[in-house]
């Protein structure tokens, strides 16, 4: 019998952030644990703008929710502490993760930078006692990189993964077939692993409303509504696992959809800023149509000329991976963003990726949508025959600047790769 268990970060944003902060000091003596107040991860502390990220226990209390604007937050939670995410921080913490995980079993597929799947087939301390080799697991998790995470425990990745999901934080679940019908067919259809927002929705409009009823719907009925993806959820609601080409996406979905630039020289004025953004959205929409996914929230980074760092993003109404919808919601939050200080560097960067075809377009967004993903398409196919040069924009005909790498000409671009080599 395979056994697969599937590794959580609870709250990974947060837990890293406050692990970070304890390991600086700071000026509090000790240093406060965000963990334990009413604290979020979000957008500028200054400005008052961005979304919540991620949110402490106490935070969760207040009814904040990750997504939620800051400001509105803030009206639930008049004291609430808000904390710049740091990016690199946990790109650290999720790789020191990965190489504990790797102690035990060579077979890790790591979904996100806060979850993983591993193979412990074979294992035999493992397969002897799984919840209590998963326990010893999680609280030295704990004890050595100082955050909790879930562990599920199942037969399969579907089920392992949804057996993390149970109830949290530092827990160990195991979800096996047997368990089904007691542990998740009561749960809300929306908390199926790829079931969204839009999917669960159009289930509700069935009469459908748990995984349980899902599960006993008559698979051609959902095919009839939601075509292959209607069959893949009710195959996950009756346990089934998950699809090869679910991991094969991820691969990709992991490279992360995003771009930035360290600029030759500063950038002092807007135009300068948004032509550099706009080279940036050129390379992450053709990446995001190249692996067929969507994007449901976009962002932006930057750094002043004083190393000073500061980001902002924002959700989207409706998943794409146009070009030009990306460049404008970028542009527009870097207008809120930017204070006029000389920048280094600007990134854009997405997140909420999924297999477009699996989304359904908001009704007021179809018909812009639909011409300009043909108009994407066309362009791509262009250049994929012609090279990356064969279609530019007017606005970088004139000029040194890269229209699809980001501010550096592509001489500049080399020379500066063959020295960092």
């Amino acid at each position: 019998m395979k056994l697969i268990f599937h590794i959580d970060v609870n709250s990974a944003f947060l837990s890293w952030t406050a692990c970070g902060l304890l390991e600086e000091g700071g000026v509090d003596t000790p240093p406060t644990d965000i963990r334990e107040i009413a604290s979020v991860i979000g957008g500028s502390e200054k400005s008052r703008h961005g979304i919540v990220l991620a949110k402490s226990t106490l935070a969760k209390q207040y009814g904040i929710v990750t997504g939620e604007p800051l400001f509105q937050a803030r009206r639930k939670c008049p004291g609430l502490v808000v904390v710049p995410p740091n990016y690199q921080l946990y790109v650290r913490k999720s790789d020191q993760l990965i190489r504990m995980l790797h102690e035990y079993t060579p077979l890790i597929q790591q979904y996100s930078i806060d979850e993983a799947w591993m193979d412990m087939t074979g294992i035999q301390e493992a397969q002897a006692d799984p919840m209590g080799f998963a326990t010893g697991l999680k609280d030295r998790i704990h004890r050595e990189l100082g955050f909790t995470v879930n562990i599920g425990i199942s037969v399969n990745h579907l089920l392992a993964k949804m057996g993390s999901e149970l109830q949290k934080p530092d827990r160990v679940h195991t979800l096996f077939p047997e368990e089904i019908p007691q542990k998740m067919w009561p749960l809300p259809v929306d908390e199926l692993f790829f079931v969204g927002k839009t999917t669960a929705a159009h289930l509700h409009k069935l009469g459908i409303h748990t995984i349980g009823e899902l599960a006993r719907t008559d698979p051609g009925l959902l095919e009839m509504h939601l075509k292959k993806h209607g069959h893949a959820i009710w195959k996950y609601a009756n346990g089934g696992e998950l699809d090869a080409a679910v991991f094969e996406r991820r691969s990709s979905k992991n490279k992360g959809y995003g771009n930035e630039t360290t600029l030759p020289d500063d950038v002092t004025d807007m135009e300068t800023a948004c032509q550099v953004i706009l080279s940036l959205c050129e390379t992450v929409g053709a990446r995001l149509r190249q692996d067929n996914m969507k994007i449901s929230v976009v962002g932006v980074h930057v750094k002043d000329n004083s190393f000073t760092e500061r980001s902002r993003q924002t959700s989207l109404r409706t998943p794409t991976n146009s070009t030009n919808l990306i460049y404008e919601e970028s542009r527009r939050l870097f207008r809120e963003l930017w204070d006029g200080r000389p920048l280094r560097l600007i990134g854009v960067f997405t997140s909420k990726a999924e297999q477009s075809e699996y989304e359904q377009l908001d009704l007021f967004q179809t018909a812009r949508n639909e011409k300009q993903e043909k108009l994407d398409k066309a362009i791509d196919q262009i250049r994929k025959k012609y090279g990356e040069d064969s279609v530019r924009r007017a606005r970088f005909l004139d000029g040194e600047m890269n229209h699809m790498a980001g501010g550096l000409n592509k001489e500049k671009s080399r020379y500066r790769q063959r020295r960092e080599e």
